[in-house]
Order: structure tokens, then sequence, then C-alpha cells
């Protein structure tokens, strides 16, 4: 089995359907990546995940680093051993949750210093170290480390942002090589960065593609631009990489998002919405969210989506959810977890079906239609 190949099966318009093969298993396109932020996807059993169609999760850097430590989870076998999972992982670098944390931490060319949140403790996140991290968790895909500036910031701040991150991007490509049997095995992705500006997107993927990786994120992204702003960033981006690899838009997003995504040329997702929803009584339907929180589910003996072939849809009620979510029980966040993951999944397929069949326009604008009419309308 290759190391990493990724072939495009069909495309229409800018989407495309394709496969990633790696030596752990097939990562079918568009895919959306549960987020296992500290080697657990929230309420969820790791079979369950793979039960309702996900080929790959996303695992994070950040925390693992603090918790239980990296060097731990490379003890106890590599982090699929140590949760169970025997598919791909894809980690992220570290980079976004260290920026985040605006008041525990300092930028240099070097790196990033911080302060943990758990105890305090100051740790140096670099490329090399984070490639290292990463090497440890035993990812399958690896991500390049790179800093992620709000899009609201002054451009010459972001240019400033972008040069450096295609530094360290360098810097990410040699000491993932370095990795001896891991580099042999696993792939690493760049990221593309630029907040906004079509100039700054350009010259970060050139910058890129020049040092060369398997596959390309776009980055920066969904930290507050709002879905507008965000939609006119991919009319441009993802056509400024290579066409041949696989694009990855880093944390994204609602349904809707995801939709319109794919329509512009994205090929990967990861977002925490579909398990955070779940757990605070948002449940995601082919009409649109649904929150069972509200009164009106009190006694409502439907399914939360008649449309959903998920476990949870054909088991459990809306009343029933409803009670679960009003009482605090854990059941709750643990059904709508499984549900609102498996309608991700289950859109996914829809997007692959429509796009192999060339449909994927009319599909679109029947989702938008019907996932946009208000509850009141339906």
């Amino acid at each position: 089995m290759n190391r990493f190949s990724f072939t495009i099966h069909a495309t229409d318009g800018k989407a495309r359907t394709g496969t990633i093969r790696m030596k752990r298993g097939e990562i079918r396109t568009p895919a959306f990546m549960p987020v296992g932020t500290a080697a657990t996807v929230k309420a969820m059993k790791p079979e369950t995940v793979r039960a309702i169609g996900a080929d790959i999760i996303l695992g994070n850097t950040y925390h693992l680093m603090l918790r239980p430590g990296a060097e731990r989870v490379a003890r106890l076998g590599g982090l699929h051993r140590f949760m169970n999972w025997d598919r791909p992982i894809l980690t992220d670098s570290g980079g976004y949750q260290v920026m985040s944390l605006s008041d525990l931490r300092k930028i240099t060319e070097d790196g990033v210093t911080f302060a943990s949140h758990l105890d305090g403790s100051r740790h140096l996140l670099t490329p090399e170290r984070s490639m290292e991290i990463q090497r440890l968790l035993g990812s399958d895909i690896v991500m390049a480390f790179d800093e992620c500036p709000r899009a609201d910031r002054p451009r010459d701040e972001i240019a400033r942002s972008m040069a450096m991150s295609m530094r360290w991007a360098k810097r990410s490509r040699d000491g993932f090589d370095s990795g001896g049997q891991h580099a042999e095995d696993a792939a690493l992705f760049g990221i593309q960065q630029g907040a906004l500006d079509p100039e700054l997107r350009r010259e970060s993927a050139e910058a890129l593609t020049a040092i060369g990786f398997d596959g390309y994120a776009i980055g920066g992204l969904a930290v507050g631009e709002g879905q507008e702003a965000m939609f006119a960033t991919l009319d441009f981006a993802p056509g400024q990489l290579p066409v041949d690899r696989p694009r990855y838009l880093m944390g994204v997003g609602k349904p809707d998002d995801l939709v319109g995504a794919v329509e512009r040329g994205v090929d990967m997702f990861d977002c925490v919405l579909p398990t955070r929803s779940g757990r605070n009584g948002q449940g995601f339907t082919w009409a649109g969210p649904v929150n069972l929180r509200n009164a009106r589910h009190a006694e409502d003996q439907a399914p939360l989506d008649a449309r959903c072939g998920c476990s949870v849809c054909a088991t459990y009620s809306r009343a029933y959810l409803h009670h679960l979510h009003r009482s605090g029980e854990m059941l709750g966040a643990m059904l709508l977890t499984e549900h609102n993951l498996a309608f991700y999944q289950q859109l996914m397929q829809a997007m692959r079906d429509a796009i192999a069949e060339g449909r994927f326009a009319a599909f679109a604008a029947g989702f938008r239609r019907e996932y946009a009419t208000p509850a009141d309308q339906r």
C-alpha cells in the first residue's frame, strides 16, 4: 500500500469527489472528520464513530501534549492503540490553540512560548517540536505548524504572519522528513494563510507548493469573519492550490458551510459543531437545526429527523430527547451527538453521490432551500 495517494473520481463544477488512500485505510472525499480533541470524540465510542461512516478523525496536538503527554501516548503504543481507533487520524499542529491563548503566549521566530491552561506550566512549541509530538502520537496526516491571525488584523500584520508561517512550513517539512519510519508511513499537509486577501493567499500557496506537501489546508477562516466573507475567500483560495492534492478547510463548519465549500472545491473538513451542539441540545436535520430543549418538543413522538437513517432517529422520539436534555442526563448528549455525526456523514455521502452523478448544483440548491426554511413555514 502506498503511503499516500489521492484520486479524483469525478468533478461537477468546482466540486470534486475522490479517495485518499493510506496504510490505515481509505478516506472518501468530500470527507468530514469528527473532532477527537483529547483522544476521544466526546460522548462517542470509537466503534460507533466508524459505524456511522467516519473514515478519519482529528486529534489535537495542544491538548494531548499537555495531557496525558505525547511521550506517554508513545509509550502506550501510539494514539491509535490508546483510543482504539485503527483508521487514519489527522492531528492539528497545536498552533491554533496556542494562538488563541492571547494572554498566555509569546510569539517569536523560533516558535511560541505559552502557559498551559491546565496548570500554568511554561512550554515552547516550535515547528520541530510540533512535528515530534505528532510523530510520537503516530499521526497519519500531520499538519505543519503555523500562526493563525484573525482576519480583522491590519494587512501588514497578516502579511508578516503569513511570511513567518511559510518559514515555519519549511521547518515543519524538514522536521517531518527527519522522522524516520513515521515519515515513510505518514503524510504532511501545509497550511495556506493570508486571511481574506487574494494576493497574500496566492503568495502563501506559491510558497507552500515550492516546498511540496501531500495536501494543502486553507487556514485562517472560520475565525469570526462570517459565512459571506468565508465564501468570498473560497471563491479563489482553493484554485490557488495544486489541483491534484486534497484541499482541507480547517474548523468548518455548519452543514450549509460544508455544502458551499464543497461547491467551491474543498475536499476535507473538521469541526466541533456536531459534537458540541449535541451536548447542548441542538440537533441537525435536513430541514435545519432543531433545539430539543424547546418546550414544543415535550410531547412530540416523532423522530428528530424522519429522513435520517441513524439508530437514534429509528429508536427515540423528540419527546424523549427533550426530556433527557432538560433533565441533564448524559444519555441525551450521547444520543444527540451520535445523530449529529451520523447526519454529517449522510450529508457528505449525499454530496459525493451528487457529484458523481453530475447533479451537485441541483442538490446544493435543494439543500439550501429546505435547510433555510423557518420552522413555522414547514
